[in-house]
């Protein structure tokens, strides 16, 4: 289901992103909208895609989500519609890879919360998902990829 996690420290990453503060519910009635938007507004200003699609967390209770979808660019985002500048963070974090269809992520989120706990390490509130491999590149979800990265604290 998931792959060895290990410790990694990434670099900002400029990016294009719509925000959400929705139902949880309703998550997947925005996500597929919001990338398509995103992606839009990166290949109309000449600035990407460079890197996989992403959705980064910021808070995530039973009720409501606070995330953002978005696409790694090369270069300054001029804000169009809902589309505005952002960026996935510098940090150290717990990373790992999914492999499967995207209903299967919440249990993968749970292996490695269950793998942070037993190594000891404390998570961030904040978390985010890059989507690899997707159905844009195979219909069979055994062969798509969801990274999985977690801040770390401390």
């Amino acid at each position: 289901m998931i792959d060895p996690p290990h410790i990694t420290q990434t670099t900002a990453q400029p990016a294009a992103v719509i925000r959400f503060t929705i139902p949880r519910a309703e998550i997947q009635d925005v996500m597929g909208p919001g990338i398509t938007e995103v992606i839009a507004a990166a290949v109309s200003q000449g600035i990407g895609p460079a890197g996989p699609v992403y959705s980064h967390h910021f808070r995530m209770d039973a009720d409501t989500f606070d995330f953002e979808v978005g696409v790694p660019v090369t270069a300054p985002v001029t804000p169009t519609g809902r589309v505005t500048a952002g960026a996935l963070p510098a940090a150290k974090v717990a990373r790992t890879v999914y492999h499967g269809g995207y209903e299967g992520i919440g249990e993968a989120w749970g292996a490695f919360g269950a793998w942070l706990e037993a190594e000891g390490l404390a998570p961030a509130p904040n978390l985010w998902e890059c989507y690899v491999a997707g159905p844009e590149s195979s219909p069979d979800p055994a062969n798509w990829r969801t990274e999985l990265n977690w801040p770390l604290v401390g």
